[in-house]
């Protein structure tokens, strides 16, 4: 059993020391293959409600032949930074807004989001959805960043 813990402890202790790395390289990776696919006209899947948004959210200035590119490179931006850890106190403050036109959809266009709302998401509501696990994701890794985060030890002995 001892034997069983000691491994245990192992294991724990290189998930705390190298979680967090993984955690923003995952995101960076998430971000930048989504974000690079909307450099390609009819790729994403996300491409038609991302246009709308977009569309609204500027108040009809910025059209969808320049919205995807503007969207693509900001997504890239984004990932590129996680997976590299670098400017993250630039890049999350730009995760976190380009998530306020990613949820923007839910309340402005709830008969795409939502079969029943706001109960049953669509695919398309489910892809939003999924996204406050990035927010926080990225509140944790900023204050990892900031070097915010007290890792409590228990000095007594067993």
């Amino acid at each position: 059993m001892q034997r069983l813990l000691r491994k245990e402890e192992k294991v724990i202790n290189w998930m705390a020391i190298h979680g967090i790395v993984l955690l923003r390289i995952s995101i960076g990776i998430i971000f930048f293959w989504f974000g690079f696919q909307k450099f390609f006209p009819g790729i994403s899947v996300a491409e038609d409600i991302a246009t709308q948004t977009i569309d609204v959210l500027s108040f009809g200035i910025v059209q969808a032949p320049y919205s995807m590119p503007i969207l693509a490179t900001w997504e890239s931006i984004i990932g590129l930074g996680f997976i590299f850890g670098v400017y993250l106190r630039f890049i999350i403050p730009l995760l976190f807004l380009q998530m306020i036109g990613t949820v923007f959809p839910l309340f402005v266009f709830p008969e795409e989001t939502f079969y029943v709302v706001p109960l049953i998401p669509t695919l398309e509501g489910q892809y939003i959805l999924k996204n406050i696990v990035f927010i926080t994701a990225a509140m944790v890794i900023l204050a990892y960043d900031h070097g915010r985060i007290i890792a409590k030890t228990d000095n007594s002995k067993e």
